[in-house]
């Protein structure tokens, strides 16, 4: 896809939403160990959970399951009986659940206030525009590409909505590619240590534990992923 378009779809993507996945709301208790996350970018139920993620301020050990995928859809099938995306599974209580308004129901109550944002409240309506932005990226994110798997998942500092992490999330969804999220949205009281970490406030940055890359720019990122996990 042309560069140009990509990333004006992406924006697009994210007006659609009207920008819920930006910023960080009000948060609760903090979880111990990162949740688990089965996935695909381009499913409107994902995204609506991801956005609940990057406003809980939360890291999530994700496990992409593009369709076609063979690398971690069957044990979500093992473990939870079907094939059906999101599935979140938290290590900190045992809790695994599918249905994304079920997940954030939970999310909300066990790591925020206990009151989902009305953004990811209003039913129909949340649906419907998830699901429009979503065929903006006409198809990007939903089905799997031949890749190397490689031998510890990667790290990504992102925040739902920004156009330039989507492009990386899709990207490493059709890989198959497992990553830890560190989700950075604005007002994260996690942004201080990324940026000691990283030098500067930008996303999406990646860091590959393999080879000791580590990348800001969405452009670069890809073409790392494609020149390095791809077939």
């Amino acid at each position: 896809m042309n560069r140009t378009f990509d990333v004006a779809a992406s924006f697009a993507a994210t007006v659609v939403r009207l920008g819920s996945g930006v910023s960080v709301g009000s948060l609760g208790a903090r979880p111990e160990r990162p949740l688990e996350l089965y996935e695909f970018e381009n499913c409107p139920f994902c995204r609506k959970v991801r956005e609940g993620l990057t406003i809980l301020d939360l890291d999530a050990d994700v496990f992409p399951c593009p369709k076609g995928g063979e690398r971690y859809r069957p044990g979500v099938i093992e473990a939870g009986g079907k094939a059906q995306f999101p599935y979140l599974v938290d290590p900190n209580t045992g809790k695994a659940l599918y249905e994304s308004d079920e997940i954030l129901r939970y999310l909300f109550a066990e790591y925020g206030d206990g009151k989902v944002p009305g953004r990811l409240a209003a039913g129909p309506l949340t649906l419907g525009t998830a699901v429009l932005s979503s065929s903006l990226r006409l198809g990007l994110g939903e089905r799997v590409e031949s890749s190397r798997a490689p031998t510890q998942p990667l790290e990504l500092w992102s925040f739902e909505a920004s156009p330039f992490c989507r492009i990386v999330r899709e990207k490493l969804c059709t890989l198959e590619l497992p990553y830890r999220l560190h989700n950075v949205g604005k007002g994260s009281p996690r942004r201080a240590a990324f940026v000691e970490r990283a030098g500067r406030m930008l996303v999406p940055y990646l860091a590959d534990p393999n080879s000791g890359v580590e990348l800001f720019e969405s452009a670069d990122i890809v073409a790392y992923l494609d020149a390095t996990y791809g077939a």
